[in-house]
């Protein structure tokens, strides 16, 4: 089982105005928050080594740069064994078509989300980089019409004390979405 790690109110508040914008200074999340920027500054150094914070990304639009089609790739591998598995998880992660890669439960082991140019592009993408290996077995293939963002990633419930809990290793946070319905391409 995961460390836990205790987060009050205050860590919560940074947290919920961080992941809406990261750029946001520390001096205008005290600010907001109510608290003096180098408490600040200890809350989110604290927040970072803890791993509740796993760092910043720049969104790129996959479409601006060219990879305007997205599919989600269902990957079956077999034998299911770890000295395949790794080598598999290592080229994958590698691909710069690969924008995620999740191994799951279930008939398929693999879910790959990826990025292309065009359906001829993902059609060599999948027969050259996946089927072509000895260890996949199958992969289907889903095109996405669109894709939003969901909402902050933060504890639904706290201890009576006031206090939320958050596995260390619950893995990155996503950043907030447009909450209004409006899909993006994305990032």
């Amino acid at each position: 089982m995961a460390e836990s790690v205790v987060l009050d109110p205050v860590d919560l508040h940074i947290l919920r105005i961080l992941q809406n914008d990261a750029r946001t200074t520390y001096r205008e999340v005290a600010a907001e928050v109510g608290v003096a920027p180098s408490t600040c500054l200890d809350r989110v150094s604290r927040l970072r080594r803890s791993g509740v914070i796993l760092g910043h990304q720049l969104r790129l639009d996959p479409a601006k740069l060219g990879r305007g089609l997205e599919a989600l790739l269902m990957v079956q591998v077999r034998p299911h064994r770890r000295e395949l598995i790794g080598p598999f998880v290592e080229r994958i992660r590698a691909l710069p078509e690969s924008r995620a890669l999740f191994h799951l439960t279930g008939p398929d082991d693999y879910l790959v989300h990826v990025a292309v140019t065009d359906t001829a592009d993902l059609q060599r993408l999948v027969l050259d980089e996946f089927t072509s290996r000895r260890e996949v077995a199958r992969v289907e293939t889903r095109l996405i019409f669109q894709q939003w963002d969901c909402g902050p990633l933060l504890p639904p419930a706290q201890d009576p004390a006031g206090h939320a809990h958050l596995s260390a290793d619950r893995g990155p946070a996503r950043s907030a979405g447009d909450d209004a319905g409006h899909p993006r391409v994305s990032g």
